[in-house]
């Protein structure tokens, strides 16, 4: 999968996309990784890739010119169609299920905003999904984009141990059971007596129980959407799962 970026800060990706699984994809060509400086795309003597805002206002806005001739340049270096995904706070919140979608793909283009936005005409023209991490506010789109370069590819085929992704936080609407390793008790504490039991059945039912448990506590809002079972549901009932909060 290629992944496109567009952004006026390119070094900032030098560690999240050089280091661990991400570095080692990008080895074995699983994942492609392109970075594209917008300020390259300055047509004048100055390279101004922003303006103040139109009708007055503070901080200032990307010019729409620099960022179209870097989306064209963009667009044509690869045959592959690509969703261009603006990263801001007024967009779709980020999740599990769109890194599933987007993980499908040959390529994804990724537009950084920066500054108090991007010229609207801009996002008109080219931008075809805008999405957010979240109800929070980064000094630019940078962070967004390298979590969403990792978090959808390390779904790309191969990249990781299909077994690595079963059961996983978001999945199918439940956050992951807690883990334990060696060595079997540790400051005093030992590691629940079912993991050593040997007894996989059981202990795939403790695990499940335990994520139903953990989502209820901590995020009683995903029970809503989640896949439950009518034993799920029993147990949640028993537990003091309250539908109409959750």
């Amino acid at each position: 999968m290629r992944f496109d970026i567009l952004t006026l800060f390119p070094a900032m990706f030098a560690g999240p996309l050089t280091e661990s699984i991400l570095k080692r994809a990008a080895q074995a060509e699983l994942l492609q990784f392109h970075l594209h400086d917008i300020r390259d795309y300055a047509t004048d003597k100055h390279k101004m890739v922003d303006d103040s805002p139109t009708g007055g206002g503070a901080g200032m806005v990307m010019k729409p010119g620099p960022l179209a001739l870097c989306t064209e340049a963009v667009l044509a270096a690869d045959p592959n169609p690509a969703p261009v995904v603006l990263m801001t706070p007024s967009g779709r919140v980020f999740n599990q299920t769109l890194a599933r979608e987007w993980a499908q793909l040959p390529r994804l283009v990724l537009v950084c905003g920066h500054y108090e936005g991007i010229d609207e005409r801009y996002i008109e023209r080219y931008v075809t999904d805008q999405v957010s991490l979240g109800d929070f506010v980064l000094t630019g789109g940078e962070l967004a984009a390298m979590t969403i370069v990792d978090a959808v590819g390390r779904l790309v085929p191969e990249v990781l141990d299909p077994e690595s992704l079963t059961h996983e936080s978001h999945d199918d609407g439940l956050l992951e059971y807690p883990h334990y390793t060696k060595p079997a008790e540790w400051d005093g504490v030992a590691v629940p007596p079912i993991l050593l039991s040997g007894h996989h059945a059981k202990i795939a039912q403790w695990r499940h129980e335990q994520r139903l448990r953990r989502t209820l506590e901590r995020r009683p809002d995903m029970l809503r959407h989640a896949t439950l079972s009518k034993k799920d549901r029993q147990l949640l009932n028993e537990w003091g799962w309250m539908k109409d909060e959750g």
